[in-house]
C-alpha cells in the first residue's frame, strides 16, 4: 500500500480554483468530471460542484469500476460533500464512486462522467488529526452561506440562520485551513474579505452584532421574544476570531492590507462600555435591543464561557470598560470561587465539577491561558482540572449510563434525544448524552485523555457517529440515539483546539495583538 503524507489527502474540491488545486495535490486529488476524493482511514470523502436546480444527490459505490453500484444514501443527500464510512477492514481496497443529481422530476443526472477510484488507508495519529480537522473545516467552507460567507447555525436548518459566534469560529477555521493547506492563502483571504465586508454592512447595535443574522441581507433574526438586538457575548466570540486572523494575515498584498484594515475598523466600533448599561454598574450586560432596551437584564458573570467579553472590553482602544470590572463583574458573583476537590482533583473556580465543558473552552480558543494567573487561578490548570473531573465522572458513572468510560466522556451543551440542552456532571444535568466536541475541545488541557476519546469515537463508533462534516454533534448510548446534526459552536472547538494542541496557532496569533499585553497588566495577570 502506498505511503501517504498529510498534504496528499487533505485537499478537496474548490471548483473555482479546480485546475490549480489539482496540479498541487496530484495524485490523490484525482477527479472525474466535477468530483474529487480524499481517502482517509476507514473512509473516503468525496466532494463535487453544485448542480443548478438539483433537489439533492444520490451517491453510489462499487467494488469494481464496471460492476454493480450500491446507493449509499437512504434519502436525497442535501450537500455537495459525502463521507463514506467503510470501516478499517476496507483500508487498502479500491472503491469506485458515482454521484447523480436529483431533478424536480426525480430524474437523475450524472455529476461525474466516469467513476472516481479511491482507496482508504491506515493513518498515524498526526494524519488522523489532520483528517478530522479537514472534515470539520468543510463545515465552515463548503457549508458557509453562499452570499456572505457567514457560518450557519447548524446543519441542516430550513431557517438558514447564521450565527455571529459561529462565524467567529469559522474565521479561525479558515486560518487553520490556510495553514494546513486545505485552501490556498489567496482563497482564505478572499473568503475572509467577503465575510468582513458583509459584517460591516450588517445590523449592529452600538457596534455589537445579534446572535443570529440573515446571511443574505445582514438583518437581525430574532433569537427569542425579547432578543432582537445586540449580543455582546456572541460579538466577543466573533471578535476574538477576527483579531486572531488580523495578526495571521500579515502580508503586504493589497488584499491582506484591506483585510486587516476592515477588521480593525470593526474592532474599534464595538461599544463595549455601552453594555455596562450604566457607567457605574461594574458589570457587563448580555443583551440590548432598540425595541426592548435592557429588558432581558442578563448580567455577564463568571465562571463560564464569557471571560473573553471582559478581556476584550478592557483591551478596547476606543470604548473600553474599566479594568476593575474583572473583579466587580466577571468574578463578582457568588459562584466564582470553588476550591473543592472532585475525584481527588482540585477545582479553583467555577460551579461544582465545572458544569458543561464549553464553559472552560470557548474563551480559550484564542486567549492563551498558559503560564499566567490572575488573583483567582491559573486558567489553564483550572480548565485541565475540569476536563479531568469530567473524565473521572464518566468513568465512575454514578447513574450507570450505557457506554460511559474513561474513553467515552465529556458533557457540554449540545443536541440530546429530547432536544438541545446544556449537559453536565450530576444527577439533574446528565441524561447519558456525550458530545465529541467536549473531550476533543479539551485537547490542549488533556491531550492523552482527549486522544483516547477521539480514537474511540472515530474507530469504535465512526460507522454511526461520522457525518459529512466530521463527527455528528452528540450521541446517547443509553437511548440508542445519535444526532444527525452539526452545530457551528460545537464544530469550532474541534478544529481550533486540536490546532492549539498541535501548534498553538490560534493562541499565538491572538496574543500577538498589541492590545492584549496592556490589558493583562491592567487586570492584574502575572507570570505563573
Amino acid at each position: 500500500m502506498r505511503k501517504v503524507n498529510d498534504c496528499n489527502y487533505m485537499n478537496y474540491s474548490l471548483f473555482s480554483h479546480f485546475t490549480a488545486l489539482l496540479s498541487l495535490f496530484l495524485p490523490f486529488a484525482l477527479a472525474a468530471g466535477n468530483i474529487t476524493h480524499s481517502p482517509a482511514d476507514s473512509r473516503v470523502d468525496i466532494t463535487w460542484s453544485s448542480v443548478d436546480g438539483a433537489k439533492g444527490y444520490n451517491i453510489y459505490r462499487s467494488d469494481f469500476s464496471d460492476g454493480e453500484y450500491l446507493k449509499l444514501n437512504k434519502k436525497a443527500h442535501p450537500v455537495e460533500v459525502y463521507s463514506d464510512w467503510i470501516g478499517k477492514n476496507a483500508n487498502g481496497r479500491k472503491f469506485y464512486y458515482k454521484v447523480k443529481a436529483l431533478q424536480k422530476s426525480a430524474e437523475e443526472i450524472a455529476v461525474n462522467d466516469r467513476p472516481v477510484e479511491s482507496s482508504p488507508f491506515s493513518m498515524n495519529e498526526d494524519q488522523l488529526l489532520t483528517s478530522i480537522q479537514h472534515a470539520t473545516f468543510r463545515y465552515f467552507w463548503d457549508y458557509a452561506h453562499k452570499d456572505s460567507g457567514l457560518i450557519k447555525e447548524r446543519y441542516y436548518s430550513s431557517r438558514g440562520a447564521c450565527a455571529s459566534g459561529g462565524t467567529g469560529f469559522g474565521v479561525l477555521a479558515l486560518m487553520i485551513g490556510v495553514e494546513r493547506g486545505f485552501v490556498t492563502r489567496e482563497q482564505g483571504v478572499e473568503r475572509l474579505l467577503k465575510i468582513v465586508r458583509f459584517l460591516g454592512k450588517a445590523d449592529r447595535f452600538h457596534g455589537a452584532w445579534s446572535h443570529w443574522l440573515n446571511g443574505r441581507t445582514g438583518k437581525v433574526i430574532r433569537f427569542s421574544k425579547d432578543d432582537d438586538g445586540g449580543d455582546i457575548v456572541e460579538t466577543a466570540l466573533l471578535m476574538q476570531g477576527l483579531l486572531t486572523v488580523r495578526q495571521y494575515f500579515d502580508g503586504d498584498l493589497r488584499s491582506e492590507t484591506e483585510l486587516r484594515s476592515l477588521i480593525t475598523e470593526l474592532w474599534h466600533t464595538v461599544e463595549w462600555n455601552w453594555y455596562l448599561k450604566d457607567e457605574n454598574s461594574g458589570v457587563m450586560y448580555w443583551h440590548w435591543s432598540p425595541n426592548f432596551g435592557w429588558e432581558k437584564n442578563h448580567k455577564v458573570r463568571g465562571y463560564n464561557e464569557c471571560m473573553i467579553v471582559y478581556l476584550l472590553g478592557v483591551a478596547s482602544p476606543t470604548y473600553p470598560i474599566p479594568a476593575t470590572t474583572w473583579q466587580t463583574g466577571w468574578a463578582g458573583g457568588d459562584r466564582y470561587l470553588n476550591g473543592q476537590k472532585y475525584y481527588g482533583i482540585k477545582q479553583e473556580v467555577g460551579i461544582p465539577m465545572g458544569g458543561p465543558l464549553f464553559l472552560s473552552q470557548y474563551s480559550f480558543t484564542c486567549f492563551d491561558p498558559r503560564n499566567k494567573r490572575d488573583q483567582y487561578t491559573n486558567y489553564y490548570n483550572n480548565s485541565r482540572a475540569i476536563s479531568q473531573i469530567h473524565q473521572a465522572y464518566c468513568n465512575d458513572n454514578p447513574q450507570g449510563f450505557k457506554g460511559y468510560s474513561d474513553r467515552v466522556w465529556g458533557l457540554t451543551a449540545c443536541d440530546g434525544p429530547d432536544g438541545y440542552s446544556a449537559f453536565a456532571p450530576g444527577e439533574k444535568r446528565d441524561n447519558g448524552t456525550i458530545a465529541p466536541t467536549a473531550a476533543i475541545g479539551s485537547f490542549p488541557f488533556t491531550p492523552k485523555e482527549s486522544m483516547a476519546a477521539l480514537k474511540h469515537f472515530y474507530y469504535e463508533m465512526g460507522d454511526r457517529l461520522w457525518g459529512p462534516f466530521g463527527f455528528y454533534d452528540s450521541f446517547n448510548q443509553q437511548r440508542d440515539w445519535v444526532a444527525k446534526s452539526h452545530i457551528a459552536i460545537d464544530q469550532g472547538p474541534i478544529i481550533c483546539m486540536i490546532e492549539n494542541y498541535r501548534t498553538g496557532l490560534c493562541w499565538k496569533n491572538f496574543m500577538k495583538n498589541p492590545e492584549i499585553a496592556p490589558m493583562l497588566k491592567k487586570i492584574g495577570f502575572v507570570k505563573d
